[in-house]
């Protein structure tokens, strides 16, 4: 009996040690509960922080709409951008901020010909060329060493005719097109050598719209489309109805919408373009974008010709304008009514006037004393 009640005792012990460990080990895990919360959180796989930007107040201050074949500015790949808070649909996509557009990103191109170097050209060159040089090219139809001294590489001898035909607009136009596509600059523009251009507001007309789009922009000089017989192989004709933008006032070009107009315009292809439908250099141009890429005309009234009547344009209205025109030997009082210190006989075209109006720092500009 003695001997059985010893080992019921040593049983018991080891059991309360059994008890006693059990009850230490299980003590930890009933307060982990209340300890979990001062614990750092793990993060989320793959997370990173992106810095967005804010895109330019030009994105959504643009005042194209759908009839216009513009939506809103798109990334290259495609995804559309809010225009104010500058984000993309795409996830964990940082936005692309847009370059802000500079001259050195237009190509403009001034049409002339020989007999206007003198009495046109020189004017441009006193004022608004001598602003933006290097991205302006002159395509001309005859050697000139002066010229040539003045502008450099950027005077263009197209060898098309002197003569003021269809085919000899359309053979410069041609070059002018060919020229562009090899700058690999974002933007065409088309004007006369009688056209002032004011680039601060070409700039700004410019930056509402990608380079990317479809984009052609310029003035009509019809109140209706034109209606062109589109000549096809064998018998007959079609008729066809576009818009186009006067090259009398100037018109612009995106380099997406350019390039798009490669099989009809690219290497003498222009020629042949306007051979069928046997239109101007500009009246092509219109008809391939509207008429064959199915792209319409941005009508824009920014845009300013000698064919319209200038002096009903508002005076306080003349340096927000993008090209400015003047009258000629019919007409020479059709000129914007802008004061300044040139009178009319000094300054006929008053591109004298607009450009000191403009860049009053100008060295041959009258100085103003301000007391």
């Amino acid at each position: 009996m003695h001997t059985s009640y010893v080992g019921i005792n040593k049983l018991c012990f080891l059991l309360s040690l059994a008890l006693c460990a059990f009850l230490l080990l299980l003590i930890p895990s009933l307060q982990a509960p209340s300890r979990q919360g001062s614990l750092p959180q793990p993060r989320a796989a793959n997370t990173r922080r992106v810095n967005w930007t804010v895109l330019p107040d030009t994105w959504g201050n643009s005042t194209t709409t759908e009839a216009h074949h513009l939506a809103a500015p798109q990334t290259p790949e495609g995804n559309v951008e809010h225009p104010q808070k500058g984000i993309t649909q795409s996830s964990f996509v940082a936005p692309r901020v847009r370059d802000p557009l500079e001259l050195r990103d237009v190509f403009i191109a001034v049409k002339t010909t020989k007999k206007y170097h003198r009495s046109r050209l020189e004017l441009l060159f006193q004022t608004w060329i001598s602003q933006v040089k290097e991205q302006t090219f002159i395509f001309t139809d005859g050697e000139d060493r002066e010229l040539r001294g003045k502008a450099g590489p950027n005077v263009i001898n197209t060898n098309c005719s002197a003569a003021h035909t269809r085919q000899a607009l359309c053979c410069k136009m041609s070059v002018e097109y060919d020229k562009f596509i090899e700058s690999q600059k974002k933007w065409f523009c088309h004007v006369d050598d009688d056209n002032y251009v004011i680039l601060p507001s070409l700039l700004r007309l410019l930056s509402s719209y990608s380079h990317t789009q479809d984009v052609y922009l310029g003035r009509p000089s019809l109140d209706h489309p034109v209606e062109a017989a589109e000549r096809v192989k064998g018998d007959g004709s079609v008729s066809v109805k576009f818009w186009f933008a006067t090259g009398g006032a100037g018109f612009c070009i995106s380099r997406g919408l350019a390039l798009k107009m490669s099989p009809w315009a690219s290497l003498g292809n222009f020629i042949t373009t306007a051979e069928k439908i046997r239109l101007p250099d500009d009246c092509t141009v219109g008809y391939i974008i509207e008429a064959l890429l199915e792209v319409s005309l941005i009508h824009t009234y920014l845009f300013h010709s000698h064919l319209e009547n200038l002096q009903r344009l508002p005076s306080n209205t003349v340096l927000e304008q993008v090209t400015l025109s003047y009258g000629g030997f019919e007409n020479r009082r059709n000129v914007v009514s802008v004061g300044g210190a040139f009178s009319l006989a000094q300054d006929p075209s008053r591109f004298k006037t607009v450009h000191c109006l403009l860049y009053p720092e100008t060295d041959w500009c009258p100085k103003t004393n301000h007391h």
